[in-house]
């Protein structure tokens, strides 16, 4: 495959749909559902994460009532996701704090926002940073924001949207600027499933990679292979 020129975001979407498939329907889900499941997922994989939210809101079926319990009241619920201390925590401050924002324990008002301002909003709640901020815009709210998880930075700079010095905070800044946003929800799909599948850490198989003419990582391996006398397996 011959390289192109230009990094094309849509390019790239294509040939990565084109093995993995076109992502399925999903539904949006409930803002504030989303928000409180987000920051229970830190530091955790989804099988821990989700049975604990099942667990908070059987236990507490409205947010008034998480907050009444209080940090200590809710850790047992959560226990499984892990960090639970730390995630009660911030749980219910962010709650409260949305509600001193609000004077309710909702925030549709971001339906209006831009996406910059709503996210620097988010960001503004305790235990919410930009990769929470940017689940809850795209998957609540369907805007053009680009979660960044480890297989999405990894992929990304990787290919060459950005330097892996940037680090996955500021990577957020940087897809913004490079994919539009009609595009940004297939594009997070796409970078996940190749960073499960091909592009996997720490050694990527780029053998069967359909992305190796646009690839930065895999043609500085090449020649770095070449100067070695070497050949890519």
């Amino acid at each position: 495959m011959s390289r192109r020129t230009k990094l094309d975001p849509g390019f790239v979407v294509e040939c990565l749909e084109s093995i993995y498939g076109p992502p399925g329907i999903v539904m949006l889900r409930d803002p504030m559902d989303e928000l409180i499941s987000c920051i229970l997922s830190q530091h955790t994989s989804d099988k821990n994460s989700f049975p604990a939210f099942d667990r908070l809101k059987a236990a507490f079926p409205t947010w008034e009532s998480v907050v009444a319990a209080g940090p200590e009241g809710i850790h047992e619920s959560i226990r499984q996701a892990g960090l639970a201390n730390q995630k009660s925590k911030s749980i219910c401050a962010c709650l409260a704090a949305i509600h001193d924002r609000v004077g309710a324990y909702n925030i549709d008002l971001l339906r209006t926002s831009g996406l910059l301002e709503a996210r620097t909003w988010l960001e503004g709640l305790p235990g919410v940073g930009p990769k929470t901020a940017s689940i809850v815009l795209c998957f609540s709210f369907g805007m053009g924001a680009i979660p960044v998880d480890t297989h999405v930075f990894r992929v990304g700079w990787r290919l060459g949207f950005y330097p892996k010095s940037l680090g996955e905070a500021k990577a957020h800044d940087a897809l913004l600027t490079l994919v539009p946003g009609n595009l940004a929800f297939r594009f997070h799909v796409a970078l996940i499933q190749h960073g499960r599948e091909l592009c996997k850490a720490p050694k990527p198989r780029c053998a069967p990679c359909p992305l190796q003419g646009v690839c930065s990582y895999y043609a500085l391996e090449t020649l770095r292979l070449e100067c070695q006398g070497a050949s890519r397996p």
